[in-house]
């Protein structure tokens, strides 16, 4: 074994923490912001009974550099449930999410909607949405809150609108998988993630922790209703495809929302 001077591991020590410090550096350019935290302009809207692009309601906004999700100029819920996309689709990346709930909830949507939303992945292009079409073809990573009363109710679970994954081997035939995460309450910060390797390997972490894992998210399933017969070819591997924030009747907030693209599978 070599025996190294006082001088020499100082220069060692020295070299590692550049090396490092750079590549930290090269780490923070991969990532690319999807939310500026001031407008919606790189974002697409489409609301289950309304046309692509219509914001009913002013349902998605910017306020106080956070994107909200609410329903001040609603009537009635009447089941407009809705998702922002991100203008351009993904197909193997680190995405992380921060979100809270808010207390506002219409009341006339369906009782499952409360202090829940989620984060659409994989899903079809906003444009090919049809009028009436209450959801996209898509994987979401669920985001639930605990209703206080100190049950369990764990959020980063997976549900699949027209889509199948395949879980502990075999394809799951249950429309939402639960993760292992812990129960957080409305108002509290949440960081969600997702780490996705195209057709091939998803992950769900909830600060920090790994949550659920699944694979090969596919066409399928049942759920969605009023779509384009065309576009659901049951079976199909679902390589890449669009991002979106949900509404569906709850109030909530999200902050910083970023994605790393991804070159190497595991």
């Amino acid at each position: 074994m070599k025996v190294y001077s006082g001088a020499a591991l100082l220069v060692a020590a020295f070299i590692f923490i550049q090396c490092t410090s750079i590549q930290t550096d090269n780490s923070q350019e991969d990532w690319q912001t999807l939310f500026n935290g001031k407008d919606l302009n790189d974002w697409i809207v489409k609301i289950h009974h309304h046309e692509v692009g219509d914001n009913y309601a002013n349902t998605f906004r910017v306020e106080d550099g956070l994107l909200k999700v609410r329903y001040d100029d609603y009537e009635t819920f009447n089941n407009r449930f809705g998702h922002l996309y991100y203008k351009e689709p993904f197909s193997s990346y680190h995405l992380v999410a921060e979100y809270r709930f808010a207390d506002q909830w219409m009341e006339d949507a369906p009782d499952y909607t409360y202090k829940n939303s989620g984060i659409m992945f994989h899903s079809q292009d906003p444009k090919t949405i049809l009028k009436e079409q209450d959801w996209p073809i898509s994987v979401e990573l669920q985001l639930l809150a605990g209703f206080g009363d100190g049950k369990p109710r764990p959020t980063g679970n997976m549900c699949s609108p027209g889509t199948d994954v395949v879980y502990q081997g075999q394809v799951d035939p249950r429309h939402c998988i639960e993760s292992s995460s812990k129960t957080y309450e409305a108002g509290e910060w949440v960081r969600a993630e997702l780490i996705v390797w195209g057709d091939s390997l998803i992950t769900h972490l909830i600060n920090g922790d790994t949550v659920l894992q699944y694979s090969k998210p596919q066409v399928g399933g049942g759920v969605v209703n009023g779509f384009d017969p065309s576009l659901k070819q049951d079976g199909k591997l679902l390589k890449e495809g669009f991002i979106a924030l949900q509404s569906e009747g709850q109030a909530i907030d999200f902050r910083e929302i970023k994605i790393r693209k991804l070159e190497q599978k595991p």
